[in-house]
């Protein structure tokens, strides 16, 4: 079973926009949103096989996942299994410094609990590509030629990552797809993009966040 958690971010819905766009090629997916019940209502760590979030903890009027949901995904990490993280995934439990630690590169609160200055996401048309690494998966991406929208910069990186995309923009270059490894021996991939419907239903995106599935599975 693949679990699919995501908040409606701001009522631009790209976890349910994507969702839509794969759901018929992923019969086995369970997609949820703005409710974190789904973390301890079924065995994370027995019963999924991969966690997918595009949700940040403390948004959109939702509240903060509890400890209990918290220990769950600790558990289902500690068990070495995978985790795709869209777009803000990587703040989707934000307040717990396991979680901070363990993403690779995340994206950093106005509140940050560690002190970090903010990630912010200026708004350009803007294109993604290949990076220049030997990572086995770089060149099945697709690169992408997006239309305007959110593109997350000034993440905090914090354990060694492998960079698979970057973008440059008017304020410099950004990875916008990353891997790292959970400190269990699980994989961690961060697909930055995606905010806008334009983009997460646009082809490219979608051919991507497949690609991407399937290879943690």
């Amino acid at each position: 079973m693949i679990i699919f958690v995501a908040d409606d971010h701001y009522e631009s819905f790209p976890g349910r926009n994507t969702y839509e766009e794969i759901a018929a090629d992923y019969p086995d997916m369970k997609f949820i949103e703005n409710d974190w019940s789904i973390f301890t209502s079924v065995d994370l760590a027995g019963d999924c096989d991969l966690l997918i979030l595009n949700m940040i903890a403390d948004t959109c009027n939702l509240p903060v996942p509890d400890e209990a949901a918290a220990e769950a995904v600790k558990k289902y990490c500690e068990a070495g299994k995978n985790l795709l993280l869209l777009h803000g995934g990587s703040s989707a439990f934000w307040p717990y410094a396991w979680f901070r630690e363990l993403v690779g590169i995340r994206w950093v609160r106005g509140n940050d609990p560690d002190g970090f200055v903010a990630s912010f996401h200026p708004h350009e048309p803007y294109k993604v590509v290949r990076a220049k690494c030997r990572h086995r998966l770089v060149n099945k991406l697709v690169e992408m030629d997006l239309p305007k929208d959110e593109i997350y910069t000034g993440l905090e990186q914090t354990r060694p990552v492998w960079t698979l995309m970057n973008t440059t923009i008017s304020t410099g270059t950004f990875p916008q797809c990353t891997e790292s490894a959970t400190p269990w021996s699980g994989r961690v991939i961060n697909f930055l993009p995606g905010h806008d419907k334009s983009v997460t239903r646009h082809p490219d995106f979608i051919a991507n966040v497949k690609l991407l599935i399937d290879d943690l599975r």
